[in-house]
C-alpha cells in the first residue's frame, strides 16, 4: 500500500529545502524510508511474499545510492537527514 497523500505532504514539508521543493535527495530519502518501514511491517506478517521483498531490496538500494550522493556532495545535509530519520546508529 502506497503512502497516503497526507503522509506524503507532511514528509515533503518537513524535509524540503525551499517552498517549492518536491524532489531533493533529502525528500526522496525520507519518502523511501517511510515506504521501507511500511514494507518491513508487511513482510513480518507475510513471510512468503517474495515479490514485495524484492521491491523492498530495490528501495533500500535506491536509498543507499541517494545517501552516498548526499555524503559526497554535502556532508552537513547528509548528517542532518541521517539524524532526523534515525538511520545510522
Amino acid at each position: 500500500m502506497a503512502l497516503t497523500v497526507e503522509a506524503k505532504t507532511s514528509v515533503v514539508s518537513t524535509h524540503r529545502r525551499h517552498e517549492k521543493d518536491t524532489g531533493s535527495p533529502e525528500i526522496q530519502v525520507a519518502l523511501l524510508t517511510n515506504r521501507i518501514k511500511q514494507l518491513t511491517d508487511h513482510l513480518k506478517q507475510h513471510k512468503r511474499d517474495h515479490s514485495s521483498r524484492r521491491g523492498l531490496l530495490k528501495m533500500v538500494g535506491a536509498r543507499s545510492s541517494l545517501l552516498k550522493y548526499l555524503n559526497r556532495t554535502d556532508r552537513q545535509k547528509y548528517q542532518k537527514i541521517i539524524e532526523s530519520l534515525g538511520l545510522r546508529k
